[in-house]
């Protein structure tokens, strides 16, 4: 292993969320008014924390979204995460491996800390994370694309940036990383390699991360 650390994003990465959340996240959106389709909430909102939502609605409508929005829209989301949530196809064998190689690992994750602990709880991961290992948006001032996360939980895991590698399937995420300075694979199952510009390699199937990550 060439790396100290194996920071992982978790929404399509450890858990196959996107699908969910932003499905529900357009049918909410458009509900209030602000017609949102699922390829539009992918393009404009996967792999970003909530502020950012309610950011581009502010900016496109001149409209605030309502004060209760982030906990209805999780409160469906985690109903549905209840009935669907599935870990991403793979990604159990490559924990087994890095646990078994020694190899520190965590995610940071542009979720809340409850986001990502429902889906882990729901999906059996939560076996492989406690909560040293578990960072969120919500522990610094901004999230992806800013490399605070990133940084954030480097420094805590005591691992220099240029030693950390980051697992990312978001354009948000791999833009972080970057500015992070730590090298990123990007995750090819649901965007379009094109998207993930500036990646240190892209992968569409986690079996073949371990071997990227040599």
């Amino acid at each position: 292993m060439r790396y100290d650390l194996v920071i992982f994003d978790n929404d399509g990465v450890l858990v196959d969320s996107e699908p969910i959340s932003n499905r529900l996240l357009a049918a909410y959106l458009t509900e209030l008014g602000h017609p949102t389709s699922y390829e539009d909430s992918l393009r404009d909102y996967m792999g970003a924390a909530m502020h950012r939502v309610h950011d581009l609605i502010r900016e496109r409508t001149g409209e605030r979204l309502p004060e209760d929005f982030d906990d209805v829209f999780h409160g469906r989301v985690f109903a549905a995460f209840e009935r669907e949530l599935k870990p991403v196809d793979g990604v159990v064998g490559v924990l087994e491996k890095l646990a078994a190689d020694g190899v520190p690992y965590c995610v940071a994750s542009s979720g809340s800390h409850e986001r990502i602990r429902v889906g882990h709880r729901t999906t059996g991961l939560d076996r492989w994370f406690d909560d040293g290992r578990i960072f969120s948006s919500e522990d610094v001032g901004r999230g992806k694309p800013a490399p605070d996360l990133f940084l954030h939980a480097a420094e805590r895991m005591g691992v220099a940036p240029q030693r950390c590698v980051v697992v990312e399937d978001s354009p948000l995420g791999v833009q972080a990383a970057v500015a992070a300075g730590m090298d990123v694979y990007g995750f090819t199952a649901m965007t379009p390699a094109a998207k993930l510009a500036g990646t240190t390699g892209l992968f569409s199937d986690m079996q073949e991360l371990a071997g990227l990550l040599g």
